[in-house]
């Protein structure tokens, strides 16, 4: 299995990124601030006026060490990455299964199980944890009909029928979420999903984690060789990772949504570190990004029992152990993806 190796964030304006022997060091006016070794490290995210040496990208590439560059705000620009890994048998047969509409059906339906199931996990954690500070009539409710689309789902149907219910299951899971926010209700309100922009903080947070969960799977399906453009629920577009999208739904309700309402009910995030555009966007500063940033790292060491492999792993080794179960299904070694389901 693979090691669970650190991601670095940089965030800091006008910092340089270049290569000392074994390490990796970042300057900010010259200086050097962090020296770190490179086998240390599982991957680099850039946001903003972040720069990096030719040298560096070079190394990074040779080490299968991916430097992604984003904007200041998280939105995803490039990848410098080394050269495409694994089997191209592999990838051939994820073509196939990705014109064959029986074969993407049983994808499209396992990622949906994951999502829906986990989406229901989340809202009765809700209810067992704070049942006394939120509407627990309409929590119960949409609880409820989660578990009616999951029995559909349980079923065979075409993948645009599945969609269907998908679309109606997010409708039910974020017709609630406001209702599990439980603290600075004046601020941290939601009302529906918006994404490009975000307008509100929620929605700014929430888009925000998944960009660094999008960075995270699509890594983890490339090294097993998976190609994370041709997915089965998400279909070809040009610049989309279709796949990493396919794989992310069943983490977005635990590592993201879970990972926004602790920040939100705990108090880590300040009303006053968002700010709205005149647009209506609404973005973060830089120290309530650290903050979001320190905390998804921390999340992703916390130890989980992984019910399908039967062993105990850092959550941040989830992604490649679905990666890896993702491919060996379509080598035939298993007879299903064993989608993550939390407990």
């Amino acid at each position: 299995m693979k090691r669970h190796l650190n991601t670095l964030f940089v965030t800091t304006q006008g910092a340089y990124l270049a290569k000392e022997g074994e390490t990796v060091v970042v300057k900010v006016e010259g200086k050097a601030r962090l020296r770190l070794p490179i086998h240390t490290l599982d991957g680099i995210v850039c946001f903003g006026q972040v720069s990096c040496s030719p040298f560096l990208m070079g190394f990074c590439a040779e080490r299968d060490v991916c430097i992604s560059f984003l904007t200041e705000n998280g939105r995803f620009l490039a990848r410098v990455c080394g050269p495409v890994s694994g089997n191209v048998l592999l990838r051939r047969t994820q073509y196939r299964w990705a014109d064959d509409p029986g074969r993407s059906a049983a994808v499209v339906r396992a990622v949906l199980i994951g999502k829906i199931a986990n989406c229901r996990t989340v809202l009765q954690r809700a209810l067992r944890d704070h049942g006394d500070k939120i509407d627990g009539f309409a929590v119960k409710a949409a609880s409820t009909r989660l578990s009616q689309i999951l029995d559909h789902l349980r079923q065979e149907h075409p993948v645009e029928q599945m969609r269907g219910f998908e679309g109606e299951a997010a409708m039910v899971y974020f017709g609630v979420f406001d209702n599990i926010i439980t603290a600075r209700k004046d601020a941290f309100f939601f009302r529906q999903r918006s994404r490009r922009p975000p307008l509100d903080r929620v929605n700014c947070l929430l888009s925000f984690i998944y960009t660094l969960l999008m960075h995270d799977v699509r890594s983890a399906l490339e090294s097993v060789g998976l190609d994370p453009a041709v997915g089965f629920l998400h279909r070809d577009r040009p610049g989309r990772p279709g796949l990493a999208l396919d794989m992310m739904e069943e983490f977005r309700p635990v590592v993201a949504d879970r990972l926004a309402l602790s920040l939100i009910n705990l108090g880590q995030v300040r009303p006053e570190g968002f700010r709205e555009a005149e647009t209506g966007a609404v973005t973060m500063d830089d120290e309530t990004r650290k903050t979001v940033l320190v905390a998804y790292q921390k999340r992703k060491q916390d130890v989980i029992s992984h019910p399908f492999l039967n062993e105990k792993m850092p959550l941040g080794l989830l992604f490649h152990a679905q990666a890896l179960l993702m491919a060996r299904y379509m080598r035939g070694d298993l007879d299903g993806y064993p989608v993550f389901c939390w407990r």
